[in-house]
């Protein structure tokens, strides 16, 4: 690549979802992006691979719009232990159901990919971008001309560190894996199975195929064979299913960073803080990232991004906290899920909140006092 062609107007780092997110919503507002990252596509990570109803609308906002033939469709959300089963359909209309869609990471990281061609990013695969303390940022050993620089490339960033961005808090560190099974789904919701050690999401990604997500405090334990041994219904379901994938592993977190912009450098996805996978929602906080990026720097600058940054991460933070009371704690989580499984509309509530459909103060207000009765109470359970 030539010196000519290291103008841009944003330097995007990091080719993942968070990248592509942010140079699809910045190109979309007329600016030149240039995308570099270390890999070559299509780009796997180990995750869920469950789209919820608001990622897919602001991935539609995107101009990314997710077919049924892409992976399956579910339709809400399903939490199983030892004791309980409860279920949760998303919101919608009798005409329009909710939908997430279940498909493979691989799959939606090509269709960024030819969205963010098909506008006119700028792409520069397996070409990392060097950032050297104290100098300026270059791509194959040449100076980049850039109004901004986005970091986007992860929990470990680099931009993160060479922008002195690095300062705050850990507050949670998971350890994860994931593996395809070739098996017919069994259920049409996402389904949460809880664990002495972990939780197991299963998510449907095809006609003939389901995705396994297992996530542990232990590390030693993060291997899905380990997690689905203590869970004797999918352990009995997956027995004689193959394997179609390697597996692969992962780290979750939780973090909050003092600050995500210095200067004419933001972070965005994973590199700007983070909240645990057991939220389900870090894709849909990486589109609203975006979107609020692109407007901010479309205003001429910054500032929106940096006083609109901590409400994208917010309620999952809030979720991400009291789920993992229930992994920390399985009295707890046995109350809990004994108490949704009787009042199913509690969970369907509380899945309107944790999709932003209503806001958390009005659930807190309106059906809290409930929920938290029949917690103490559990003998009411089948009055």
């Amino acid at each position: 690549m030539g010196l000519s062609q290291n103008r841009c107007d944003v330097l995007v780092v990091g080719g993942g979802p968070a990248g592509l997110a942010a140079a699809i919503a910045l190109r979309q507002r007329g600016f030149d992006v240039l995308v570099a990252d270390a890999l070559v596509p299509p780009i796997d990570k180990a995750c869920g691979e469950g789209i919820m109803p608001d990622s897919r609308r602001e991935l539609a906002h995107l101009g990314v719009d997710l077919a049924d033939a892409h992976g399956a469709p579910f339709r809400g959300i399903r939490f199983c232990d030892e004791g309980s089963t409860a279920s949760a359909d998303f919101p919608g209309t009798p005409d329009r159901p909710g939908e997430g869609i279940g498909l493979r990471r691989l799959v939606l990281h090509t269709l960024l990919v030819d969205r963010a061609r098909d506008l006119g990013v700028r792409m520069c695969w397996g070409t990392p971008v060097t950032l050297a303390p104290k100098q300026a940022a270059s791509l194959v050993g040449e100076p980049i001309s850039y109004r901004y620089l986005i970091g986007a490339d992860g929990q470990s960033s680099r931009v993160r560190a060479w922008a002195g961005l690095n300062r705050g808090t850990l507050q949670t560190r998971r350890f994860g894996s994931r593996v395809h099974y070739r098996i017919r789904p069994w259920s049409h919701y996402v389904e949460v199975h809880w664990g002495p050690l972990g939780q197991a999401y299963i998510t449907p990604i095809g006609d003939n195929e389901v995705c396994l997500a297992v996530v542990t405090r232990f590390p030693e334990l993060a291997r899905t064979t380990r997690i689905i041994d203590t869970i004797p219904l999918l352990r009995e379901k997956l027995r004689h299913a193959e394997i179609t994938s390697r597996e692969r592993g992962s780290i979750t977190t939780t973090r909050t960073l003092r600050s995500v912009v210095r200067d004419n450098i933001a972070l965005v996805g994973d590199a700007s803080g983070s909240a645990d996978a057991v939220t389900g929602e870090g894709l849909a906080v990486v589109f609203r990232q975006a979107a609020l990026l692109a407007d901010s720097i479309q205003s001429g600058g910054l500032s929106s991004y940096v006083a609109g940054h901590a409400r994208t991460l917010r309620l999952a933070r809030t979720m991400a906290r009291a789920l993992l009371l229930m992994d920390r704690y399985p009295a707890l989580r046995r109350k809990a899920l004994q108490v949704f499984a009787h009042d199913e509309v509690l969970f369907e509530k509380l899945l309107r909140v944790h999709l932003g459909e209503e806001p958390l103060n009005r659930f807190v207000f309106a059906d809290a006092p409930r929920l938290g009765a029949r917690m103490l109470l559990p003998s009411q359970l089948r009055s």
